[in-house]
Formats: structure tokens, C-alpha cells, sequence
């Protein structure tokens, strides 16, 4: 990839967080920021407009889907990349990822060649629109 890209890590598990931290150190051109629930997403995309979001599904105050649903309604944040990462695996909450707007879906645990492979082509992707 030519460009930095931020990417915006959400979970409200301190180890899955630092776990997924350190899978993007495979990505040196892309720049980390972490949330640990679903509000706190909310105000860092309206601050730092994250290209790419790994975003868990169940945690407090707001879950996934609804932040994933404000992200793609809202003009300004709709083309950002939101990538669901659960341990949710039944196909209604995958139907239902969907509904909300999410781009692609990875259930737990995560393999990290290939989250680090989806985030870099869907980055790559995003680069050339």
C-alpha cells in the first residue's frame, strides 16, 4: 500500500484488543487507535475518520450492530470499511451483520494470516476508489 491508513480496533476485551493489536504490527503502514465499547467507537470515528473498523459485536453500552448501522447511515462515515470480529457464528447474526451494513465478517478465534490479509486487500481496495 502506497498510503497510511488508520485502522480502529473495538472490543470490550482487554486481551482480544491486544491480541488484535498485535496482528496489525504485520501492517507497519497502518496506524492502530483502540475502543473499548461501542460509544467510545462512535466518537473516535467521528474524530479520526478510521478507514478500516474491527468491530466486535457483543459488548456494553452500544453493541456492534448499532454501531455499524450509525457508521453506514451517516453520509459522512458510510464508505468506511467495517469488518465484524465475533464469536457470534449462527447465520442470523451473520444475516443480521449484513442488514446492518457490514463489510465482511470474521468469527473468533481469528487466524492472523488471514485478518491481516482481508484488512490489506480491503485497504488496497479502498486506496484505488
Amino acid at each position: 500500500m502506497e498510503t497510511d491508513h488508520t485502522v480502529l480496533l473495538v472490543d470490550d476485551n482487554a486481551q482480544n484488543l491486544e491480541l488484535l493489536e498485535a496482528y496489525m504490527e504485520d501492517l507497519p503502514e497502518v496506524r492502530v487507535i483502540t475502543a473499548t465499547n461501542g460509544l467510545e467507537a462512535m466518537s473516535k470515528v467521528a474524530a479520526e475518520s478510521p478507514d478500516l473498523i474491527l468491530l466486535d459485536i457483543m459488548m456494553p453500552k452500544m453493541s456492534g450492530f448499532e454501531v455499524c448501522k450509525r457508521i453506514k447511515s451517516d453520509p459522512k462515515t458510510r464508505d468506511t470499511i467495517v469488518v465484524m470480529v465475533t464469536a457470534l457464528n449462527e447465520t442470523s447474526d451473520v444475516e443480521r451483520a449484513a442488514e446492518v451494513g457490514t463489510d465482511d465478517y470474521i468469527t473468533k478465534p481469528i487466524d492472523r494470516k488471514a485478518l491481516v490479509g482481508l484488512v490489506r486487500n480491503l485497504l488496497a481496495t479502498k486506496g484505488r476508489e
